[in-house]
């Protein structure tokens, strides 16, 4: 892969990363479903495990959750796998601030990419 499709490749992925942060995305199991791989696992924030089943579940049910994201950075792994991290800041009416480091992992299945692990790690304030 040449730099020009490296880059190309990774405005892509971060693309993709965002619109998981988006209310219309969350919120629709359509695009919960393209976006996400059937054998996905998270490691939450939370301290929780969890699968593509419960996201589908619990994620279209967020109200009021605004996520500001920042300093991605994208390192391709393989031709069809890529590793997108990034800070986010988690903001709620109910609860104070939460500050997270991120990372992702994206697999190219067919012509499309999805999300196969997320791991999210509470931190102090950036």
């Amino acid at each position: 892969m040449d730099t020009m499709q490296a880059l190309q490749l990774t405005d892509y992925l971060i693309d993709l990363e965002k619109q998981l942060h988006s209310t219309e995305s969350r919120h629709s199991l359509e695009e919960l479903n393209r976006l996400i791989a059937d054998d996905f696992i998270e490691f939450g924030a939370s301290g929780s495990s969890f699968g593509k089943q419960e996201v589908m579940e619990w994620l279209p049910l967020e109200q009021n959750i605004e996520i500001t994201a920042s300093h991605f950075q994208c390192r391709l792994i393989s031709d069809d796998v890529a590793q997108v991290t990034y800070r986010s800041v988690r903001k709620t009416a109910e609860a104070s601030d939460r500050y997270t480091l991120r990372s992702s992992i994206w697999k190219k299945t067919g012509s499309y990419w999805q999300m196969i692990f997320h791991q999210g790690t509470i931190t102090c304030s950036f």
